[in-house]
């Protein structure tokens, strides 16, 4: 293969590259994007799976690393390539599967968290679709509605990108549409174990100042051996722990309009405030319960926003990560939001922690500590279809390292704000009871904003005066 031919390949740049190399074999970096559809709304009530399975078909060319697989460079002396898969199966990524009875929430958390805690097969696409159904047992949700999880990796796709999956794979309407048949596919041969050598060889000469693949794998080590690792936390919680290869998922569903009173009640307040104070409430609860909050100091997130849009073109601007308090040092939530607002210029932006991926969880020279992450997840503004089936809910499961047991998916649709907290099973062997303290931070949280919004008491026997 030609240098020409080689440069119409497209290989792992600095983002998707820190991902694969955070990738352990206890912790990896996947992502799970769930929906829940109503199938009230569609022709004839029921969607079948052959359907699904033909839609996702119609529409693989809107994504193209769907088709794609990573092509690794003997002796890991460079980044691996993308090429096409020639032996790709559809039927191997998507998945049919039923909860057993009576198909309860817990059930459904369950097994999602074990989906989405599986490796994927990284000899083929890095993903992977399960309908799931025998959600009989939901509350708020009527009998027959079926959940889409589907699983990919982050070095495939940016978060800013989930909610164009969901917008590829869904329609804005009920009525299906009909659409021009896909473009027919071919898999381009993919090039060999000698050429991809030579130019690892080739590329390494003539870009010396970049530091080659195989040195940042070992980069990590170098760092921990040479005493500039992970610094020690503090306050150590349980979530900067070592995390085992097991997970736990839980979900909470509130109204924006609540939030935003929530918002409203401390000037200056955005409703990402009273999101992150509000998960700094549920973790002041939790750690009380387990006699573990630290005294005196406070605990802090590493939050994470997509990139707003950029010019007509809506294309998102580059993500940011900002080290953000959680006052769990406080106990009124008041008082807690007035802090969660002032620590949002408080400190400054960080390196995405996916391109260092020895430090996940810690700290870097002049860096605070952080002990869980917080990911506003963009969403899709109009609701959205599954062949014909209305979904009712989205979120996220989020990857979760070492130093680093905990992390929060926020995602806001349909009038709703969706908190889903994503940990270790042996950090947070109570998942239900964890969603328990979000829940009863949030209703702390508005009952002190309603308190407050209301106008005080006259005493009695006071008249109100008359106006002229």
């Amino acid at each position: 293969m030609t240098h020409q031919e080689f440069d119409t390949l497209e290989q792992l740049d600095d983002r998707a590259a820190g991902h694969l190399l955070s990738d352990s074999t206890h912790a990896n970096a996947n992502v799970s994007l769930i929906q829940i559809h109503d199938q009230r709304s569609a022709p004839g009530g029921v969607v079948r799976f052959k359907s699904i399975l033909a839609q996702i078909e119609n529409r693989l060319h809107r994504w193209p690393r769907a088709r794609q697989r990573l092509q690794r460079v003997p002796l890991g002396i460079d980044r691996p390539y993308w090429v096409d898969d020639d032996l790709f199966d559809l039927e191997h990524h998507v998945r049919h599967i039923a909860l057993p009875k009576p198909g309860d929430w817990r059930q459904f958390c369950i097994q999602a968290s074990r989906l989405h805690a599986r490796a994927l097969d990284m000899d083929r696409p890095l993903w992977e679709l399960y309908v799931i159904e025998g959600l009989d047992s939901f509350l708020d949700l009527p009998p027959g509605s079926f959940a889409v999880l589907i699983k990919t990796h982050l070095a495939v796709l940016e978060m800013s990108d989930l909610s164009k999956l969901t917008e590829g794979l869904c329609d804005p309407q009920a009525k299906p549409v009909s659409a021009a048949p896909p473009p027919s596919w071919f898999a381009d041969s993919a090039p060999g174990p000698l050429a991809l050598l030579q130019r690892g060889v080739w590329r390494s000469a003539l870009t010396p100042w970049q530091l080659p693949w195989v040195a940042q794998r070992m980069l990590p080590a170098v760092r921990i051996l040479a005493g500039g690792g992970v610094a020690e936390v503090q306050p150590m919680t349980r979530f900067n722990s070592v995390v085992s290869p097991y997970r736990v998922f839980e979900t909470r569903r509130f109204a924006i309009g609540e939030f935003e009173q929530i918002a409203a009640s401390v000037p200056g307040a955005t409703l990402e405030d009273a999101v992150i104070a509000v998960c700094g409430g549920a973790l002041r609860r939790y750690l009380i319960e387990q006699g573990e909050l630290p005294a005196n100091a406070t605990l802090n997130a590493m939050t994470w926003h997509p990139g707003k849009p950029e010019g007509s073109s809506g294309k998102r601007g580059p993500a940011t990560w900002r080290p953000r308090s959680l006052a769990t040092d406080v106990e009124d939530p008041g008082e807690a939001l007035v802090a969660v607002t002032s620590s949002a210029t408080k400190y400054r932006e960080v390196v995405p922690l996916a391109i260092r991926p020895a430090l996940m969880g810690g700290q870097m020279p002049g860096e605070v500590s952080t002990h869980c992450v917080i990911r506003f997840i963009p969403a899709p503004e109009r609701t959205q279809y599954l062949c014909g089936a209305h979904m009712s809910y989205t979120s996220a499961i989020l990857p979760v390292r070492d130093g680093m047991g905990l992390a929060f998916a926020v995602t806001r649709y349909e009038g709703l704000v969706n908190i889903s907290p994503t940990a270790c099973r042996e950090l947070v062997p109570d998942p239900e009871r964890f969603a328990q303290c979000l829940r009863d931070s949030f209703q702390d949280s508005l009952a002190r904003a309603q308190q407050h919004s209301q106008p005080p008491a006259r005493p009695r026997g006071v008249a109100r005066g008359k106006k002229k």
